[in-house]
């Protein structure tokens, strides 16, 4: 078995060397990540910015995960502050990434770099891959001397995030796979079970009660006039997909989320969370409020909330703070103006709204566990539905066949 001489970075920031025995690079790469060391350099290794065109079509398709971008701050961090150049640092992350994209991109930073470029302006021309906070942040931090401790705090922000995302994500993804096979079933029911029956209970001359009318005017809807239903369905929701493309449109669909019961409290609380805790680390940053402000209309992940924050950047321009605004605007809490007002006269603004952060990730995940715990029994009704009223349809004329047979 080869040998390999490698030097990489341990828990401290210190640099170690030493020799390893392994298969290849790659595996002298796991083993040196599993005993906590970020490698720097393997004394075969490859780089991962060869340019061939399958490696680049790779690199295309592929996307980086919140896992992935939480990795790459936390490794940047960590050799930051070990005393590393930025190209070093780069090279490294552009050796240990499993994703070609991110490989791509530490390759393509490193090129702008070289050419004089700012880390955040070599970050901001990786389109789609890091956001406006993200590099919003890098550039505040470079600007004032203190990047390592922004990476810190862009570290707790993406974690927040993706946590966030998840824990709603976990909510709905039960009701919408049991909603689209209620669908299914619906469907599969009318268009190939129903029609079996159509025929004997058209024989039988009986009248038919009004749940197998119904499905039986389902059927021919489906049957008949299938292609005019689905297509018209297809035209409404491309209709429906372009206009929520546009500004007015993106402002309507995500203030009828806010209005929904129980689902409109769940994201009015992810919303006030991200808010706090965004606009508390961007402060604490160096960040300027109208900057901050901009910032957060592009990440909020709302565009009803993000156009009153646009409201509220005109009122601040106009010289008010940023309490009074924020009890004009909608959607925001008064728990929100009255910690933001107290944290503005006592000049803490950032610490009250870590707390309204932190008090909101708590309300987040009650909400969430309300929502599960609400959809169960609605989704329990909604299949006893399907099965009652299908069961009717089938089996009431049935009922009715055999009381004639029997009289007969």
């Amino acid at each position: 078995m080869p040998q390999y001489a490698y030097e990489a970075i341990n828990e401290s920031g210190n640099t170690v060397k030493g020799v390893l025995e392994a298969d290849s690079t790659d595996a002298v790469k796991a083993r040196l990540s599993g005993m906590g060391y970020i490698p720097v350099a393997v004394q075969k290794g490859v780089g991962g910015s060869a340019g061939g065109f399958g490696e680049n079509l790779e690199a295309m398709l592929s996307r980086v995960s919140a896992q992935e971008l939480i990795l790459f701050t936390k490794q940047f961090k960590t050799m930051l502050g070990a005393g590393l150049s930025m190209l070093e640092i780069l090279k490294v992350l552009e050796q240990q990434s499993e994703n070609p994209r991110l490989r791509k991109v530490c390759a393509n930073m490193a090129d702008a770099v070289k050419k004089g470029a700012t880390i955040s302006d070599a970050l901001a021309a990786q389109k789609g891959v890091f956001s406006e906070l993200y590099i919003s942040m890098v550039r505040a931090g470079e600007a004032a001397g203190a990047l390592p401790a922004v990476l810190d705090r862009l570290i707790y922000i993406v974690s927040h995030e993706h946590q966030v995302r998840t824990d709603i994500k976990s909510a709905l993804q039960y009701p919408i796979t049991v909603v689209i096979a209620l669908g299914g079933a619906f469907f599969f029911l009318l268009k190939f079970v129903v029609p079996t029956f159509a025929g004997i209970f058209a024989s039988a001359k009986i009248e038919l009660p009004w749940p197998t009318r119904m499905a039986l005017l389902l059927h021919d809807v489906i049957d008949k006039y299938g292609f005019i239903t689905f297509g018209s369905l297809f035209l409404v929701v491309v209709s429906l997909y372009l206009w929520f493309r546009t500004e007015h449109g993106k402002v309507t669909r995500d203030a009828f989320f806010l209005h929904i019961p129980i689902i409109g409290m769940l994201l009015r609380k992810a919303a006030m969370s991200r808010f706090a805790s965004i606009f508390s680390i961007l402060q604490a940053s160096g960040v300027p409020v109208l900057t901050t402000i901009d910032i957060l209309v592009g990440t909020i992940g709302n565009a009803a909330i993000a156009s009153e924050f646009r409201r509220i950047q005109e009122m601040i321009r106009s010289g008010q703070g940023l309490a009074g605004p924020l009890s004009r605007a909608k959607y925001f809490t008064p728990m929100v103006v009255t910690m933001v007002a107290v944290g503005e006269e006592s000049g803490n603004l950032d610490e009250m709204l870590s707390a309204i952060s932190a008090h909101y990730d708590t309300e987040v995940a009650y909400a969430v566990k309300r929502l599960s715990d609400a959809l169960g029994p609605v989704l329990i009704v909604g299949l006893a539905g399907v099965v009652g009223f299908f069961a009717m349809a089938i089996f009431l004329p049935m009922w009715d066949m055999s009381q004639v047979a029997f009289k007969r």
